[in-house]
């Protein structure tokens, strides 16, 4: 365990896991989420989600991790299971296709901090040739994924419980500043009745699909970062109050997310369901409407928290490769992070140049049953966070329940907190991981590759 390295302090775990499901997927997609499912039913839904299907299986992979002090592969090779590693293997595979597209996204966030800085309230609309400027969208991309390794290639403790120890009280000051200044705008209270007051009658299939994938991407699992962050947890720690603390986290986030970006839209007038254009396309046009002064400090604030959140999630996911490299391989830590950090950087390259300035990977594919060819980039993202990670989520679950058992995993949860042996909680935790998380994440895994490949929209089909 020392070799490996190990948070030095419960908040650090906390911190740190909370700051793997914390990213652009908070800050970003599910702001417009809520706007493309109408407002707070979408919120209320989403809510119930992450804690009736998500808890269970990130408190599930935690005790994995602690069990065995293993990376995602050699978790399941230390339980005896030598044949499930196939799950860690494809934790890996989407860890590693997830951050090739997202340190391109983030790279995006830190340069509009540059632009911000200079006051360029026009790159909203010169966001089509900002994103296909090769050499400069590369330069951001590179030195995000060069901080990504310096924090990691730190170690446990010296690296990743620091730098969340740092970005994680920041994000969270930063949003609550960026909110309250937001609450004071014109029609600002509109946009707070349309985030909290839910009207039931707008839930589709559509929206409860939405939300039950929004619930499951936002936190993190499938793709073995929290089996990984739970190898490096003591067995004194309590994992299952952890757990609801990096729930309530992840959920507390995203849900202050939302509730500051809906006065800034509606002060404009501006619609709900804008999606990812209104990150990069319209805001920086809203702030300019603030004033020189102010619209550069709430410009600048605004995705630095981006990148921020960014930062927090490729950390995580740099991670869980180069726990691999160091566990099954012997490598090095700082060698591995470096070495991983490269590949994954030039295996991003693709996507990169997918959004404009190579053609055939702009227009990469064409799917069965969809009209028009999606990027590089798209097609990288339904495979890897879309489609991999319920697969993952759905064997996971039914790797604890009926393969290792739900009786030692009651003892890996105990042995923090023997208290829990017997409760309500535990017996719950016994049902959802056995029934309903194998059920809803098979669900999604089958609906969604349907949909994305081969253009059967099922929901539709079932609800009309």
């Amino acid at each position: 365990m020392a070799a490996r390295g190990a948070f030095n302090s419960r908040l650090g775990f906390i911190l740190a896991a909370a700051g793997s499901a914390v990213g652009l997927g908070n800050i970003w997609k599910f702001p417009f989420e809520v706007g493309n499912g109408g407002g707070a039913a979408f919120v209320v839904v989403y809510l119930a989600f992450c804690f009736i299907l998500c808890y269970p299986v990130l408190v599930t992979e935690i005790a994995i991790g602690r069990k065995t002090q293993r990376n995602p592969v050699g978790a399941f090779k230390a339980l005896g299971f030598r044949n499930w590693s196939i799950i860690g293997y494809l934790g890996l595979a989407s860890g590693v296709l997830i951050l090739s597209f997202y340190n391109v996204v983030a790279g995006w966030s830190f340069g509009y901090v540059i632009e911000m800085i200079q006051g360029n309230f026009g790159i909203g609309q010169e966001f089509g040739s900002f994103i296909t400027d090769a050499v400069k969208v590369g330069l951001y991309g590179i030195i995000f994924m060069a901080t990504t390794a310096f924090i990691v290639s730190n170690g446990i403790a010296g690296g990743i419980e620091r730098a969340a120890k740092i970005l994680m009280p920041s994000l969270i000051v930063i949003i609550i500043g960026l909110l309250m200044y937001a609450l004071t705008l014109p029609n600002a209270m509109e946009g707070v009745k349309f985030y909290l007051v839910p009207d039931f009658s707008k839930l589709t299939g559509d929206v409860i699909y939405s939300a039950l994938g929004q619930a499951f991407f936002s936190l993190s699992l499938g793709m073995g970062a929290l089996i990984t962050y739970g190898s490096y947890v003591s067995r004194e720690q309590n994992i299952v109050s952890a757990g609801a603390f990096i729930t309530l986290a992840d959920v507390g986030i995203a849900f202050l997310a939302g509730f500051m970006m809906f006065p800034f839209v509606f002060s404009q007038g501006i619609e709900p369901a804008g999606g990812a254009g209104l990150i990069f396309i319209t805001l920086p046009g809203v702030f300019e409407t603030l004033g020189p002064n102010i619209g550069v400090v709430v410009g600048v604030l605004f995705f630095l928290l981006l990148t921020f959140a960014a930062l927090t999630s490729t950390v995580s996911l740099l991670e869980v490769p180069t726990s691999y490299v160091v566990d099954e391989h012997g490598v090095d830590r700082k060698k591995a992070v470096w070495v991983i950090a490269t590949i994954i950087f030039l295996i991003g390259i693709p996507s990169m140049l997918s959004n404009g300035t190579v053609a055939w990977l702009s227009s990469f594919i064409t799917l069965p049953g969809h009209d028009n060819a999606i990027s590089f980039m798209d097609f990288v993202e339904d495979l890897a966070a879309d489609s991999f990670l319920p697969v993952g989520g759905f064997l996971i679950a039914v790797f604890a329940a009926w393969v290792w058992r739900k009786e030692n995993l009651n003892e890996e949860l105990a042995a923090g907190d023997p208290a829990i042996r017997g409760t309500l909680l535990q017996k719950y935790i016994d049902f959802a991981i056995s029934y309903i998380c194998p059920l809803m994440l098979g669900l999604i895994a089958v609906v969604t590759i349907l949909d994305r490949f081969f253009g059967i929209e099922l929901i539709k089909m079932v609800f009309g």
